[in-house]
């Protein structure tokens, strides 16, 4: 086998990879998601000016607490991260989200009964850790809070690989992960409601009481990314951050 590589094959191979209109795509579609308007971070501390009296607020997957946890205007707040990506880990409990949950309902970690208003999860972008966040989520929340979950509408199949890294994919560093499938799940439990904010990577929101979105009938058994594609507005129930505003109105 010849290991000489043909220097103009090499550039044609490479030419055309960066000229693929997928490749193009995906580079469109990230440049165009840092340019919409709103923010997790908006979208939590609106949330969190919507409820009376002192809310409570648990972050799940914190990484650097500058990129949003630093930022949560409210006084009550706690954080779950197991530190695996940098040096020091600052949160308030240093282990993974599900030894956390279990620390609850074992009672070595705080009171079981306690229940918090707004939970964000942006840990393990992996459809099952979500959907474990989530349900673990749900039991510790109040019957008016919120669940926020970061990631949630990947703008092609490559922001929503299952491995984070292939940097050199059209999607380049960018990654939500399979995120959108643990969402899309509770999107179709019928007794709760929920939306996706159409910014920064998709901000799906979940609520027990709150009325920002019926529940979808059951779809797409096997989750196919292409059908999530052609469906995104109504399976996710795409809101702009406006519309959304609209739609909670003011303090409950």
């Amino acid at each position: 086998m010849n290991s000489i590589i043909n220097p103009l094959r090499y550039y044609r191979r490479g030419k055309a990879f960066f000229h693929n209109p997928s490749f193009v795509k995906a580079l469109e579609l990230t440049k165009a998601e840092g340019e919409k308007s709103g923010s997790r971070t908006a979208v939590i501390n609106f949330l969190l000016s919507t409820l009376s009296g002192n809310p409570r607020y648990l972050e799940i997957g914190v990484r650097d607490p500058k990129d949003n946890f630093d930022q949560v205007q409210c006084a009550d707040k706690l954080s779950v991260d197991p530190g695996y990506e940098l040096k020091e880990n600052q949160a308030s409990f240093k282990m993974t989200s599900d030894q956390f949950f279990d620390g609850l309902r074992n009672k070595s970690i705080g009171n079981p009964d306690q229940k918090w208003d707004l939970i964000f999860i942006d840990g393990l972008h992996l459809a099952e850790q979500v959907d474990r966040d989530i349900s673990n989520s749900l039991d510790f929340l109040n019957d008016h809070g919120f669940l926020v979950i970061h990631d949630c509408n990947p703008p092609t199949e490559w922001h929503a690989r299952e491995c984070f890294s292939f940097p050199h994919s059209p999607a380049q560093a960018a990654w939500n992960g399979t995120t959108w499938k643990g969402f899309l799940k509770y999107r179709q439990v019928n007794h709760l409601y929920s939306c996706c904010v159409d910014t920064d990577w998709g901000v799906g929101i979940i609520s027990k009481s709150k009325k920002i979105g019926d529940s979808l009938a059951p779809v797409n058994p096997f989750y196919e990314f292409s059908e999530f594609d052609r469906n995104r507005k109504n399976w996710m129930n795409l809101l702009s951050f406006e519309e959304f505003k609209s739609l909670v109105g003011e303090k409950n």
